[in-house]
């Protein structure tokens, strides 16, 4: 599929296979792959979740669960070296140095038990060899440049202390800390919203040019491909369908499969739940401050305002979409309305208050109340099988036992478009989508009437996004559900809400229907919001006309 020279790639991958030996039989995820790297180019891969994408990247740094991954045929030469198969030690010489990476989830790949501080410190003092103040400094600079606000905070926080955003930037900090030739970005935009969404773009950019690095860019988001690659390569089932100049791809794809991907956007939504009878939630003046010390008896100086004074109502079976940029307080409002986080101000649920609730009081509302985190695999324990993750609930709960507990787990797998012989299975043998599907069988077994969704499509190509936002609504119309929905993607949110709350540095900047707020924004921020969502749209009617 790649005509071009090997002798002048900087990487140069030649008919790659990757088989995983499983308990069922080999699954090769991998088929035949050849893709090339010029410097200072830009390539992205793209595919739907499962394609293979992020096994041949993996495959490039020797990343794979080895021996339980294999390579049946291929090479992979960079820089006039040969990678697969190389040792242990020469592969680690050029992890970071040589090759960096951004990965897709920052919260699996950052160490929760070191600082900020001492996780960029530590690849700048491995590999340039520097003191420990100069990488301070240097680890400063590069949270500057990667927009983190207030770094000299940011740095000395803990990963769980920061927004799924913050990390993100965190982790290509990181990937650039020893300037690299090439930079493996899988997904780097996944956890952002869309105006920083163009600042990590712009930052590559620049980057990219500066240093004549090349960037192989692993995406779902064929916008963010569109704006960024110069070549793309299109792949399905572990092969390379498709491959060409990016304006080629968008304007005149040769595959269907490829045109599947460009026309698989969310759409908008048609009908529009209005609101009746009583609300199911409230909130009124809502708080979570957290305390800022400093000195050696850490005396509290200050307090960061994540929350600050948010009012919202939902009704039976409707949807509130919370919209804001990472930082914006969006999470830390779904966690104090779940009573996960404290605060200050009122919450009520079905006509009672639950703000002043004890612990104990709180087990019914668990029930009652569940959260899909951003993070499947995150939230996920590997340890545990399907079956027994989605049925914990019941078990907590006392709700049923033995037989009739798999059964529920069975019909409930069902309900989320999976077969029941995924309970028998663990959380890394399925695809990002899958994993969001058993993320929210485990909320829906409980039969709540609130789901919290926090960013559950961020990490999904547009095609699986579709199915999922396809799946919600029709589990809302059965079940009668309300979603309180929280997304940097405008696109994904105007497919569900009913309702959309604009939320910026912890406050509600803008509040209304769904179509109000998108057709006629009262806000410039919100109006910077949508410019920039809409930035990123990737077809145009006419390519499909013909």
């Amino acid at each position: 599929m790649d005509s071009r020279r090997p002798s002048k790639a900087l990487l140069n991958i030649r008919n790659l296979s990757v088989r995983f030996a499983m308990p069922s039989g080999p699954i090769d995820a991998v088929q035949d792959v050849s893709l090339s790297i010029e410097p200072g180019e830009r390539i992205a891969l793209v595919g739907e979740s499962g394609s293979g994408k992020s096994v041949t990247a993996a495959s490039i740094l020797g990343l794979l669960p080895y021996p339980r991954a294999s390579h049946p045929g291929g090479r992979i030469n960079f820089e006039g070296e040969q990678l697969l198969g190389a040792g242990e030690g020469r592969l680690r010489r050029v992890r970071g140095a040589r090759i960096g990476m951004i990965f897709q989830e920052p919260m699996v790949s950052l160490n929760p038990l070191h600082t900020i501080e001492k996780q960029i410190c530590e690849t700048l003092i491995l590999h340039k060899k520097m003191k420990e103040r100069d990488a301070r400094q240097q680890a400063l600079q590069l949270l500057q440049q990667v927009r983190i606000r207030d770094p000299e905070r940011q740095l000395k926080s803990w990963p769980h202390q920061l927004s799924g955003g913050q990390r993100q930037r965190v982790m290509i900090a990181m990937a650039l800390a020893n300037q690299p030739r090439l930079l493996i970005a899988d997904e780097p935009t996944t956890a952002v919203d869309v105006t920083t969404q163009a600042q990590i773009l712009a930052l590559l950019d620049e980057i990219c040019r500066n240093l004549d690095m090349a960037l192989l860019l692993i995406t779902h988001d064929l916008g963010v491909v569109r704006k960024t690659a110069d070549r793309v390569y299109v792949m399905q089932n572990g092969r390379i369908v498709e491959s060409g100049a990016t304006a080629q791809i968008f304007e005149a794809p040769s595959e269907q499969y490829t045109r599947t991907l460009i026309e698989a956007e969310p759409k908008a939504r048609h009908t529009v739940t209005e609101a009746a009878g009583k609300p199911l939630l409230e909130a009124h003046q809502l708080g979570v401050w957290f305390s800022v010390r400093r000195g050696i008896l850490r005396r509290t100086v200050d307090h960061v305002k994540a929350v600050d004074g948010v009012s919202l109502t939902l009704h039976p079976g409707r949807t509130v979409g919370v919209v804001g940029e990472s930082g914006s307080g969006k999470t830390t409002l779904a966690l104090a309305l779940l009573r996960l986080t404290k605060s200050h101000g009122a919450i009520s649920f079905k006509d009672q208050r639950i703000d002043g609730l004890r612990r104990n009081a709180l087990k019914d509302l668990r029930r009652q109340m569940q959260i899909v985190f951003q993070d499947p695999y995150g939230s996920l324990s590997p340890r545990m099988s399907v079956g027994d993750i989605i049925a914990e609930g019941l078990t907590a709960h006392g709700i049923s036992d033995g037989q009739q507990q798999e059964s529920q787990v069975i019909d409930t797998l069902e309900e989320v478009g999976l077969e029941p012989d995924a309970r028998l299975r663990y959380p890394h043998e399925f695809s990002g989508g899958q994993r969001q599907r058993i993320a929210l069988a485990r909320a829906l077994i409980l039969k709540p009437a609130l789901i919290v969704l926090d960013e559950p499509t961020s990490a999904l190509d547009r095609a699986v996004q579709s199915q999922i936002i396809d799946l919600l609504l029709g589990l809302q119309e059965t079940h009668g559900l309300s979603y309180l929905f929280i997304s940097h993607d405008l696109r994904v949110v105007r497919a569900l809400a009913d309702e959309i709350i604009v939320m910026r540095s912890g406050r509600v900047v803008e509040h209304g229907a769904a179509d109000r707020v998108f057709m006629a924004p009262q806000n410039d921020y919100t109006r910077s919001l949508i410019k920039a969502a809409m930035d990123f749209e990737v077809w145009n009617d006419s390519a499909f006309s013909q």
